[in-house]
């Protein structure tokens, strides 16, 4: 999968039957482009919490099946168990996990809420960051008395629900409400210790947390807890947001750990809160020996701790993602009790794609597949192969640069340079694989009906857009190596001498990508009815092949100087 990816988290009420469970969780597996990552099911709180990722589009659609499902083959008048609900599908939140924004997740919990109120007759309290009101976002207050109290809630117009009935209907006597959501991404992680001591873990996971400790009147633990103006026990605070945390001990690897639960990863990241741990574990005379994350994290939250600590190290950040995925296992301790597998945890690698990419060939695989009698992958994406190389030898050298000796006092300035030209890199690296898809779409617009009228017309307009596509993909090859270039110019005036020749060759690999894409962007512009925005295109890649071409000399000349 690629492009905007959303988790669905729903909890439904019934941990028992395993084959309803099933039928609910097929529901949402059927629906193209989600795919189901997990399923917890809890017997003794008659609760399963399934984990699903997709588009936007497909999840929205994946979560309004699952809870249509559900509406079917659970009761609630007959429910029991350990933990709090109010209905067959109790929670549903959604949660962005890449290329995605907060507000669009909002915008599919609402639209989502909005379905199954009017199609399904489910009430719908919205909630966390889709909640209509600051006192909907708590979800333990929208689900305060619980299925058993649905009818009174109902009935006070305070709590009419956000979307579907307000009557207590032999319907929603069935299925109960639904909380719909946006929340952030919640990391359960749990830190080491060098100890069996469930107390001692207690008293670091107090210091973290955000609920810290309860006021003691003689200021120690078990004492009589200072109580203020509520009658309540007062508490003093603990040092990070957003973190929930408890002490235990695990007889599997016989040490204690702190179990914490990070609600909210941007406020508190992992790597925050394992500092924070060491920390307080030091001043308590523990050591913190690793740690470990439980289900799936997204991939920034690896990447942001691995870029933490290469600040702490003054070492480039322009590195790859796997390699910045090493070290935060390292710098972590992911690796303490059992070795660390990325594909099993880091939700992005967890997701199977539907097609082996051509990015992820080996160059045997990739240039063999060029070299077959398939017309794709072809020229488009060797161009964009050859400036992701381009782009790729450029970052190098500044990689290098940043860790010279006697340049200290630069390693930032190349970093920065650095991680512009991995990210140019990475989208050039990405367009290999696009180049073929546009071609793909052309080919397969060419293969609709044109039997009657209506559909020639429908099968011409989709070759013209298909074509479109395939112009605007090798420009954007293009205007990437442009970059590329601009970037290998940099570092042939200001980066390691010792690497000019690297350099060049970044120049030389970016022309040719530049050259190659344009040639793309000619072949397809002669096939466009509209004559005009053909000439734009075409107008666009001059432009920038002449810039390139400049750009070129201009690294070439430099190289010729360094090199002698």
């Amino acid at each position: 999968m690629s492009g905007a990816i959303i988790e669905c988290v729903p909890n439904i009420s019934e941990g028992v039957r395993k084959d309803v469970i099933e039928e609910v969780v097929s529901a949402a597996k059927a629906v193209n482009g989600v795919e189901v990552l997990g399923c917890d099911i809890g017997a003794a709180t008659n609760r399963s919490v399934i984990t699903f990722v997709g588009s936007p589009e497909a999840v929205a659609e994946g979560a309004f099946q699952l809870i249509s499902k559900a509406q079917q083959l659970i009761d609630m008048r007959g429910h029991k168990g350990e933990h709090p609900r109010f209905g067959a599908t109790d929670v549903c939140p959604f949660v962005p996990v890449a290329n995605c924004t907060m507000q669009e997740c909002i915008d599919v919990a609402r639209k989502v809420a909005a379905r199954v109120g009017s199609e399904l007759g489910i009430p719908v309290y919205c909630y966390e960051n889709a909640a209509t009101s600051d006192e909907r976002r708590n979800l333990a207050t929208c689900r305060k008395g619980e299925y058993e109290g649905i009818r009174n809630k109902l009935a006070d117009p305070h709590w009419a629900p956000d979307f579907g009935p307000s009557e207590f209907t032999e319907s929603v006597a069935k299925s109960g409400c639904t909380a719909i959501g946006a929340r952030g991404f919640l990391i359960a992680y749990n830190v080491n210790l060098n100890t069996t001591s469930t107390r001692r873990a207690n008293a670091v996971a107090f210091d973290v947390r955000e609920a810290g400790r309860v006021k003691t009147q003689t200021g120690k633990v078990g004492g009589k807890p200072v109580l203020g103006e509520d009658g309540q026990p007062e508490r003093i605070p603990g040092k990070l947001k957003c973190v929930k945390g408890i002490g235990w001990y695990i007889d599997e690897y016989g040490i204690a750990q702190i179990s914490y639960n990070l609600t909210d990863v941007s406020v508190t990241p992992m790597h925050v809160a394992f500092a924070e741990t060491c920390n307080s574990a030091t001043a308590r005379g523990l050591r913190v020996t690793g740690s470990e994350i439980v289900g799936l994290v997204p991939k920034a939250a690896l990447i942001d701790a691995a870029d933490y600590y290469l600040r702490l190290q003054q070492r480039s950040l322009g590195i790859s993602d796997s390699e910045k995925i090493k070290i935060a296992v390292k710098s972590l301790g992911l690796d303490d009790l059992k070795p660390f597998d990325p594909a099993a945890v880091v939700i992005e690698y967890a997701m199977k794609g539907e097609k082996r990419a051509l990015a992820s060939m080996t160059v045997t695989e990739f240039t063999d597949c060029v070299a077959s009698e398939a017309p794709a992958p072809g020229g488009g994406s060797v161009a964009a192969m050859c400036g992701s190389m381009g782009a790729g030898l450029a970052t190098m050298v500044a990689n290098l640069s940043s860790h010279k000796r006697g340049w200290d006092d630069r390693w930032e300035e190349f970093s920065q340079h650095a991680v512009r030209g991995h990210a140019i890199h990475s989208d050039l690296v990405k367009l290999i694989d696009d180049d073929t898809k546009a071609f793909d779409g052309i080919m397969s617009a060419y293969g609709l009906p044109k039997e009657t009228e209506e559909q020639k017309q429908a099968r011409s307009a989709a070759i013209q857009a298909a074509t479109v596509h395939a112009i605007q993909v090798p420009l954007r090859v293009m205007e990437l190596s442009v970059d590329a270039l601009k970037l290998a110019l940099v570092m042939a005036n200001d980066g390691l001498p010792a690497s000019a020749s690297d350099v060049g060759v970044a120049a030389l690999s970016a022309l040719a990508s530049v050259k190659g894409a344009g040639l793309n962007v000619r072949i397809n512009a002669a096939s466009l009815k509209d004559k005009i925005a053909a000439d734009k295109f075409v107008s666009e890649a001059k432009t920038l092949q002449q810039q390139a071409c400049e750009i070129e000399s201009e690294v070439l000349a430099k190289v010729d100087s360094l090199i002698g």
